[in-house]
């Protein structure tokens, strides 16, 4: 009997990419769902064998679903496929009675490890690659957007599950945001964040073949108590400690996001040296100089924040306009993959 599944993801992508990989016999019993409401309103009205669940996403997250399902005592299975990684997810999902938790991006063999897919060969045959057609635009039309989101969804829970691994914490993931914008809507957006906290911020620049950019990391100077706290240092605090402290997190967050990214949009980055664009500054007073060179940019905006501490940080990835033509190209690559 061929079971039905529920693909719940708010990204397209990734539900393109799941439904894909499952058995072509199968295909007519998959639903989708965007959010984690979505998901419960289908399960209420449709029988389901197996829900194939993300974590991170609007509306309701995939937490607050297994909870509702705990609640409920719908006859469903559910396998958590996310981009966050970090070791208290997995444990957490566990206990609210998730059969699985697998990472993303998956193959359809680790899917059959937990499906019922008795026949290997009845899973969707790979199609040949062929190179896309992309238009030489500087914009992001919305699949291409959605496809740029889920790749920095899944860089960003990797640098996640390093930064979590190394404090000992557990880290709140956002959805990441996605835009191509002007260089005076990106300022309002850095002023935005907090415009009456203090900062510190570092920028590094990276480049790979046909892509180039900046990565920016902000941090509010109210996080470095309760970071040098984690990290066991029992010292004096002062502005070389605190940068220090600074470099630190750059290190993590900037090189595991970047090595996310390049891994799935097959490109391999190189990365300048840190520079310290400031500390214990308003936000335009630390973008004031660098504002200049910044054009029309893809900016991904990632924000960082951990369980029951006062640490947050926001990591920007500007990249270059010239660099949009060959994202489109790889990203549309990946979206065609999908289909």
């Amino acid at each position: 009997m061929t079971p039905a599944i529920l693909i719940c993801d708010d990204s397209n992508l990734a539900r393109k990419q799941l439904a894909r990989i499952l058995p072509q016999d199968w295909q007519p019993n998959i639903y989708f769902a965007g959010h984690g409401a979505d998901a419960l309103s289908t399960l209420k009205k449709q029988s389901i064998d197996w829900l194939l669940l993300d974590l991170n996403m609007p509306v309701m997250d995939g937490y607050q679903v297994l909870t509702e399902l705990n609640q409920l005592q719908l006859p469903v299975q559910v396998i958590v496929i996310s981009g966050d990684v970090q070791p208290e997810a997995h444990e957490r999902v566990m206990a609210l009675g998730a059969k699985a938790f697998l990472k993303k991006p998956i193959s359809a063999v680790e899917l059959s490890a937990f499906l019922p897919i008795n026949d290997m060969a009845l899973l969707t045959t790979p199609k040949a690659r062929v190179a896309p057609k992309v238009a030489d635009t500087l914009q992001l039309n919305d699949e291409l957007r959605d496809v740029m989101k889920e790749v920095a969804n899944v860089a960003m829970g990797q640098a996640g599950d390093l930064l979590a691994r190394l404090l000992n914490v557990f880290v709140n993931l956002p959805i990441p945001n996605v835009n191509v914008i002007e260089v005076s809507e990106l300022t309002m957006a850095l002023a935005s964040i907090d415009p009456n906290s203090e900062n510190s911020a570092i920028c590094q620049g990276f480049i790979g073949s046909g892509v180039a950019g900046e990565a920016l990391l902000i941090l509010t100077d109210s996080s470095f108590a309760d970071i040098a706290r984690l990290l066991n240092y029992h010292g004096e605090m002062n502005s070389t400690v605190e940068l220090e402290l600074l470099m630190d997190i750059a290190n993590i967050l900037i090189g595991a996001v970047l090595k996310g990214i390049a891994e799935q949009i097959d490109i391999t980055f190189s990365q300048g040296h840190p520079v310290v664009l400031g500390q214990h500054a308003a936000i335009n007073e630390l973008i004031k100089a660098n504002s200049k060179r910044w054009k029309t940019t893809l900016t991904i905006e990632l924000s960082y924040g951990i369980e029951n501490f006062n640490i947050n940080c926001d990591l920007l990835l500007l990249f270059t306009e010239d660099s949009l033509k060959t994202l489109n190209y790889k990203l549309a690559f990946l979206m065609d993959d999908a289909l």
